[in-house]
């Protein structure tokens, strides 16, 4: 599904056998950068996802705010390389964009979920996000650029791919709720969503 705003829905856009070849990819991952519990800044409320990311940069939420940084917030190591797979992703659907640097990894456990938000704590907006959802069916609902903007929701299966561009590079959005039971890909259920994202404006080059 495309839409003129730049929003792209593309359902099992990664099939079973590379779906499982992308987990096991994270597993190697996430033994260099283990998952951990952000916090919102201020309050210091815990998430409900856990994260970890890989690329150049990643971001992570602490008490001190929203940020993006080379290294692992626990183990002060820098991120691990985003693998080819998710670059040969990106460079598909997001063709002419530069580079991403950052691969956010969103563990959902049965019961977690993600408000509405806006990703806006990059450089540049031009170049789109770009979605991987892994696991156990998700309820995703997306609205515009205000919080008072409408909003409307979908189901997205484990190897769906959403691209927000355009006009939808800034609307809100979030994750309702995870199906528990509805995919058996990850051993003890539960999803993963990965988030691609170019954070800074290329350097300019006379």
């Amino acid at each position: 599904m495309t839409t003129s705003s730049g929003f792209r829905l593309l359902p099992e856009y990664f099939d079973r056998p590379l779906q499982q070849q992308l987990v096991d990819t994270l597993r190697d991952l996430l033994s260099e950068a283990p998952l951990f519990q952000p916090v919102m800044p201020r309050t210091g409320k815990a998430f409900s996802v856990r994260m970890s990311n890989c690329g150049s940069l990643g971001w992570v939420s602490d008490i001190n705010g929203y940020r993006y940084q080379a290294n692992h917030p626990v183990t002060g190591k820098p991120w691990p390389q985003m693998p080819d797979v998710l670059r040969d992703l990106w460079h598909d659907v997001a063709p002419g964009a530069p580079e991403p640097e950052a691969c956010l990894i969103n563990f959902y456990e049965p019961g977690a979920r993600m408000g509405l938000h806006q990703d806006r704590d990059e450089e540049m907006f031009e170049a789109p996000v770009v979605s991987v959802s892994l696991g156990d069916t998700a309820t995703f609902r997306i609205g515009g650029q205000t919080r008072k903007d409408p909003t409307r929701s979908m189901r997205l299966a484990s190897g769906d791919v959403v691209v927000l561009g355009g006009e939808t590079r800034l609307a809100f959005h979030g994750i309702d709720r995870v199906l528990d039971g509805t995919s058996t890909l990850l051993k003890n259920g539960g999803r993963i969503n990965l988030t691609l994202r170019r954070v800074t404006k290329p350097s300019q080059t006379s």
